[in-house]
């Protein structure tokens, strides 16, 4: 059974070798706020020696401002253990994570923007 260069214990037969919760510990809850839009970057200080290599894969992949959701496609892992090991970095200081400036949808220069653009795609 070959094992697959591209992810933490992958086989290319059967996907993931260890279940999801394995990696969190077993928690399913972030002591951090973060959404799927947050966007979280490396500081440059090294995780905790006892983190598991989806945190330094995480930090890794943190080397620009990227998105919580981008962050749990790359390690393709569910949102909420890619939350919960983001949470764990960040209390370490290995990452910082800004929630995004909200939007309001009733803001009629931006759904006219949208609008244009959906417009141009057709």
């Amino acid at each position: 059974m070959p094992l697959s260069t591209d992810g933490p214990w992958l086989d290319d037969a059967a996907g993931r070798l260890i279940r999801p919760y394995t990696v969190s510990g077993g928690r399913t809850r972030p002591t951090a706020a973060l959404d799927l839009l947050t966007l979280v970057i490396s500081t440059g200080t090294a995780p905790q020696p006892h983190f598991g290599p989806e945190h330094t894969q995480a930090v890794g992949l943190c080397a620009g401002p990227v998105s919580v959701a981008e962050i749990a496609a790359q390690l393709r892992l569910p949102v909420t253990v890619a939350k919960v090991l983001l949470s764990d970095l960040v209390e370490c200081g290995a990452i910082t994570a800004r929630t995004p400036e909200r939007f309001h949808p009733t803001d009629r220069l931006l759904l006219e923007a949208v609008l244009d653009g959906l417009r141009r795609q057709l």
